[in-house]
């Protein structure tokens, strides 16, 4: 199975589209019916992440999945990568489709950006998920989310690491092409409570678009653009976020320091910790992230 394979609850393969939108072509794909939610994935990762999470949705959802400007199926162009100006691409992407108003939810740094499209879009979002995220401006290398972490492993991502390296210059470009399917499947599954939980085909998925032209560059330039996405979020700090914000975190990963992140720039945050559960909900436990997120949609479980 891959991401044109991806389908609602009632088996009907997802509609697909790639418009031009804010300069870049977008590549997203939607099913279902009723309010739409768009639904926006992480680093290194498409919108096959959501592929089990989709069909739980759909019955009750207009679901938008996205693959983020440089991402899977969608342009990669050499710029464009803090997260305001993705988030403009999310918002024309909501025009296109004739979305007024919307939810948003996003994991990793689609959290970073699905804040953007909140923040610098106040009018146009409904409801945030903000999923198993450290906010630009606000958490990394905050003195703050250091005190509330535990000693960590070298090779814990929770240490940042990976956000030294992939900011030096030439370094990064130099020593992961080639090797794409051996770092990031290690990358992603040390940082899951059940790493049998990623199977080869979204490995494969991963490992298809990132040894494609640009893969390496679209990361890294998410990442180079952290301190730029802290300056621009900055200011709408100072405005909290009015719309009801979910923060949601896995046990064994970033667990309760979202609502941390989530409490200083929104006035109505609402808190899940998922249970035996690490950075990929979708993944790991996706029958109970989706009841957490209709839950929170307003459509009580089961219905």
């Amino acid at each position: 199975m891959g991401t044109y394979d991806m389908t609602d609850h009632a088996g009907q393969r997802l509609t697909h589209g790639r418009p031009e939108v804010n300069g870049v072509n977008i590549h997203y794909a939607m099913g279902g019916s009723g309010d739409p939610v768009i639904l926006l994935h992480g680093v290194p990762k498409t919108m096959f992440f959501w592929r089990k999470v989709i069909p739980l949705l759909t019955p009750h959802h207009t679901v938008v999945a996205v693959d983020c400007r440089g991402y899977g199926d969608s342009e990669r162009p050499q710029t464009g990568y803090d997260t305001q100006t993705m988030a403009q691409d999310v918002v024309a992407l909501a025009d296109h489709l004739g979305f007024e108003r919307f939810r948003i939810v996003g994991e990793d740094w689609g959290a970073a950006i699905g804040y953007a499209v909140a923040a610098f879009h106040r009018d146009r979002v409904e409801q945030l998920v903000f999923q198993e995220m450290l906010l630009p401006g606000l958490g990394y290398g905050s003195d703050d989310v250091a005190g509330r972490t535990r000693t960590l492993k070298k090779e814990d991502t929770r240490t940042m690491w990976h956000l030294d390296f992939f900011n030096v210059p030439h370094y990064p470009e130099m020593l992961m092409p080639g090797r794409e399917r051996e770092f990031w499947s290690f990358f992603m599954k040390r940082e899951m409570y059940d790493p049998s939980a990623a199977t080869d085909e979204d490995v494969d998925e991963q490992v298809r678009w990132l040894e494609s032209p640009g893969g390496t560059h679209t990361i890294l330039e998410v990442y180079r653009s952290n301190d730029l996405d802290g300056e621009q979020n900055a200011p709408q700090f100072e405005h909290k976020l009015t719309i009801p914000v979910l923060a949601v975190g896995g046990e064994a990963f970033f667990g309760d320091e979202v609502r941390h992140q989530m409490e200083p720039v929104a006035q109505d945050v609402r808190s899940v910790v998922i249970e035996r559960c690490g950075h990929n909900p979708s993944l790991e436990r996706p029958d109970e992230l989706a009841r957490t997120y209709l839950e929170f949609f307003g459509k009580p479980a089961g219905a």
